[in-house]
């Protein structure tokens, strides 16, 4: 931001010194705790670092006092604080059979792997490939992705080491160390919700237990292997499942529960990108879909191939394309976001993808005239400093900001923008934030990116105003665009999906739907 006073560096190291307990030594004389009498320099360094820091935050604070937080954000602040507070239940006998079922486990999976490949530490990466190599495989890589295309192809004997360290790559004993670490006294785990953890669209993100990433379960007898697990049966587990690790994985879910004399209600938007994108460019044939209760994948591989598709139907295997499609084109993206979905892995040729692409464009031409007229709008404000509107939303530039106001009212801003050059030697917009290396820098952006900013957060306000709409509800979850509320049994999941498909008065003419179940542990219908 540019302030006079900025923070003093050496801070990270005081807080550590006088905040932590420390290791007791013969030096220090067995002591835990650094006292201002053990350090008078470093204490009086610590005080002119505290003094300096609200120094610091009162010149951020003078910084932003002319972009003062809505009232309405304020009130969405409000109701997330209540919802970290309120926190969810764990079911911990689960978790505590889980970690240790885990521990069994993976001491016999690198038992298993030491016998079949003689290998000190089977788990290094560069033993295994030297191992694998020698036995006349060679890779460049031991990731997820490439020891699955491995075990495609490799002879039994490699095949069965591959598979072991495929199981031993599962990492979910971490979500249920988190759980261990996150759970209060009382049984449920609190502030898990970052408020505004997007910097781009303003979404939630997760902290502690990182709700956003779950596995999801696939388990037909999910109930049944949760039993299991809860007994701590691991050789049961172990037979009927083979696979303990991903068993546990896909366990993840249900070891968050309800209340005693409660159940979850878990309701959550049917499509609610595609709907909001659809609703913003006017594409008038996707809306009739959704207004319809259509099939999105069916109706977009019709409207690309010209020819009828059903689900399990008529020209069925289209309707794969027409998902792949909607997953991966809708901000922009052409075959390389078709490879990163996964496209070549569904079977799909490499020859498919630019047809692929073609034809949801020509499909989908308001959505791609929505793109570029939002590049000319963005363009237009920071060029010019003037203010446009298209398509409900509003662009400007002041104060050396870039704000996008989206039909809620909120705004979207983007620091110290200005006309670049993408890395093709065409002109774009960039802007300061956090990119991907996770460090402040300047990001290059264009028409599609806004607009996928634009949709998911106007995505983001639905969900809040859904969370109004339903605030008298203790709401203990919400994942993505999902809510999970604590209810007693006699509550009708009908009138919960109803109130949640409620449009918000200022997005007229937004088809929404909001689908639900009833459980008595938390998984993905």
């Amino acid at each position: 931001m540019g302030l006079e006073k900025q923070k003093l560096t050496e801070g990270k190291d005081l807080i550590k010194y006088f905040c932590q307990p420390c290791a007791p030594t013969k030096t220090n004389g067995g002591r835990t705790r650094n006292l201002p009498s053990h350090a008078p320099d470093k204490w009086e360094q610590f005080k002119r670092y505290n003094a300096r820091d609200v120094e610091t935050e009162m010149g951020i604070q003078k910084r932003l006092a002319k972009f003062p937080v809505p009232e309405s954000v304020w009130d969405e602040y409000h109701i997330d604080q209540e919802i970290n507070d309120r926190g969810v239940r764990l079911d911990m006998e689960l978790v505590r059979q889980a970690i240790a079922m885990d521990t069994r486990s993976r001491k016999e999976l690198t038992a298993a792997m030491k016998r079949l490949t003689d290998l000190d530490n089977p788990n290094s990466v560069a033993q295994m490939k030297q191992w694998l190599a020698d036995n006349g495989l060679e890779t460049e890589s031991l990731d997820k992705k490439a020891v699955a295309e491995l075990l495609k192809t490799a002879p039994p004997e490699l095949a069965e080491v591959l598979s072991l360290r495929q199981q031993l790559a599962k990492s979910s004993v971490k979500k249920y160390q988190a759980m261990e670490n996150t759970v209060c006294s009382d049984g449920r785990a609190r502030g898990m919700f970052q408020f505004y953890g997007a910097n781009r669209s303003g979404r939630w993100a997760g902290r502690h237990i990182q709700l956003q990433n779950l596995p999801q379960n696939h388990l037909p007898d999910l109930a049944e292997a949760r039993a299991l697990v809860r007994m701590g049966d691991f050789d049961s587990v172990a037979m009927l499942y083979e696979d303990v690790p991903d068993t546990l994985s896909q366990l993840i879910r249900t070891a968050f529960i309800p209340k005693e004399g409660t159940l979850f209600y878990v309701a959550d938007f049917s499509a609610i990108e595609a709907r909001v994108i659809a609703w913003f460019a006017g594409e008038t044939w996707r809306q009739e879909v959704f207004e319809s209760g259509g099939d999105i994948y069916c109706a977009s591989a019709s409207q690309m191939f010209k020819v009828p598709v059903e689900k399990h139907g008529v020209n069925g295997h289209l309707r794969q394309k027409g998902k792949i499609a909607e997953l991966a084109l809708g901000y922009g993206g052409s075959v390389g976001a078709l490879r990163a979905m996964g496209a070549l892995d569904m079977g799909l040729t490499e020859a498919e993808l630019p047809p692929l692409v073609s034809a949801w464009r020509q499909s989908n031409p308001k959505i791609v005239e929505f793109w570029w007229a939002v590049d000319r709008a963005v363009t237009e404000a920071v060029r010019n400093k003037t203010t446009t509107k298209d398509y409900g939303l509003t662009f400007s530039c002041r104060s050396g900001m870039l704000f996008i106001t989206l039909p809620s009212g909120r705004n979207l801003a983007y620091v110290k923008p200005k006309i670049g050059t993408n890395q093709f030697g065409g002109s774009c917009i960039t802007y300061e934030g956090v990119g991907g290396t996770k460090k402040w820098e300047r990001i290059d952006s264009y028409g599609p990116k806004f607009v996928e900013n634009i949709v998911q957060a106007t995505a983001r306000d639905i969900l809040c105003y859904a969370m109004k709409t339903l605030r008298c509800c203790s709401i203990v979850m919400h994942i993505h665009d999902e809510l999970v509320i604590e209810a007693d049994p006699k509550v009708s999941l009908d009138a919960i999906c109803d109130q949640m498909g409620r449009t918000p008065p200022w997005a007229k003419g937004l088809k929404l739907r909001a689908d639900g179940y009833v459980t008595s542990f938390y998984k993905k219908d």
